[in-house]
């Protein structure tokens, strides 16, 4: 059985869908991914995948949706796949409009998280649901991460019922075990002292990920805990038009000096896990958060935002404490009340691992994918295994 997996940047295929991937070609199937070009695309190849790109704008307005609408026409046409399954907003969008017009025989959409979300102005949310209520005329079925977004799909007349499920996210229990690393000597790779409380976060540098918020929180934090020190991890993709942030790290770099790290992108998530103490997650809108399972998976407690995702992940005090979007106070309420008290940072760590092996398990979320579309498969009567 051919089966395409559609995205619109590299950055998703390395990060996010290779489990999936892997499992599929385990069963036997046979597995092109797309997207648009990037860094990653040739260790991709050279790791084995089957890889095509094409040119695919992230941003939702843009003339070039015109061609690249018409590669993945042509792109379909030519591989004649019995499976596509799509993944972020505008390759979704695109690849489904396609598949209809090439009469691909089963389309499968993975909503990471609606583009529409609370923090936007009314007009700007009711055209995006409009749009996913259009591309769900051209979906078979309907994946969402959290089941905020497949309840909302169905209340919003997006997709109905039968043909939405809530599947989660997950990540590895054995790459993210806080047992096998050291806290110590990733403290050290970093220069941070070994007994210094660490705030850390791990998201790409734009303003949506509440970086504006967290900096100006370490900045109040500084005058009465002056050896708290706070972890960056990630970078700007080139497709992220937001330089936004730089000015306020900028700021944030010449009052914390080397209590403020700028780790950018690394592959080496649980140590740099392992180096904190908290980690944060004060976004603005999120899908279902992977890095705050990667954090309980490791059991860090976890400040974040009371929003879609995250809210479903983060217990209110038990694993976690959520706050309000764009509120530095709270976030620097919620911070101290960890900062200042370790066995509350233990005992809500210890929840959080507790609650992520129970429900976010990598493995039984790709399991779950892979049994569903082989009884899609057989219900649309394609070829069997």
């Amino acid at each position: 059985m051919k089966v395409c997996q559609l995205c619109t940047v590299d950055f998703t295929l390395q990060k996010f869908l290779l489990p999936l991937i892997d499992a599929m070609r385990d069963v036997g199937w046979d597995v092109t991914a797309v997207s648009s070009d990037g860094p990653y695309i040739a260790g991709l190849r050279k790791a084995g995948y089957r890889i095509e790109t094409l040119s695919i704008a992230r941003s939702v307005v843009s003339f070039s949706h015109f061609k690249s609408l018409w590669q993945l026409v042509r792109l379909l046409r030519r591989e004649r796949f019995d499976v596509l399954h799509v993944h972020t907003p505008v390759a979704a969008l695109l690849g489904r409009i396609a598949a209809k017009l090439v009469g691909v025989p089963l389309v499968i959409y993975t909503a990471h998280g609606f583009y529409f979300h609370d923090e936007m102005p009314d007009w700007k949310y009711r055209f995006f649901v409009r749009l996913e209520r259009l591309a769900g005329r051209f979906t078979d079925f309907l994946f969402t991460q959290s089941a905020e977004d497949a309840a909302a799909a169905v209340r919003l007349g997006i997709m109905p019922a039968q043909a939405a499920l809530a599947i989660g996210n997950g990540v590895s229990v054995t790459q993210f075990d806080p047992a096998a690393q050291d806290s110590l000597a990733a403290r050290k790779t970093l220069g941070i002292p070994p007994h210094a409380p660490v705030v850390g976060i791990i998201g790409r540098l734009v303003q949506e990920k509440g970086y504006v918020e967290l900096l100006l929180a370490a900045e109040r934090l500084l005058a009465s805990y002056p050896d708290v020190h706070y972890l960056v991890v990630g970078e700007r993709l080139a497709s992220d038009h937001d330089a936004r942030v730089d000015a306020e790290l900028a700021r944030a770099q010449r009052l914390l000096g080397t209590r403020l790290i700028l780790a950018g992108m690394r592959e080496d998530i649980p140590v740099m896990l392992a180096a904190m103490d908290i980690f944060c997650l004060p976004s603005y809108r999120e899908g279902m958060p992977r890095t705050i399972i990667e954090a309980m998976m490791m059991a860090k407690p976890v400040v974040a935002t009371n929003i879609r995702g995250s809210r479903e992940e983060v217990v209110q005090g038990v694993t976690g404490l959520l706050v309000p979007t764009k509120d530095a106070n709270a976030l620097v309420r919620a911070l101290e009340r960890l900062i200042q008290d370790a066995a509350l940072r233990a005992g809500m760590g210890q929840a959080g691992r507790e609650r992520a092996l129970a429900l976010y398990d990598e493995q039984k979320i790709v399991t779950l994918q892979i049994e569903k579309i082989r009884a899609l498969v057989q219900q649309a009567g394609l070829q069997p295994e």
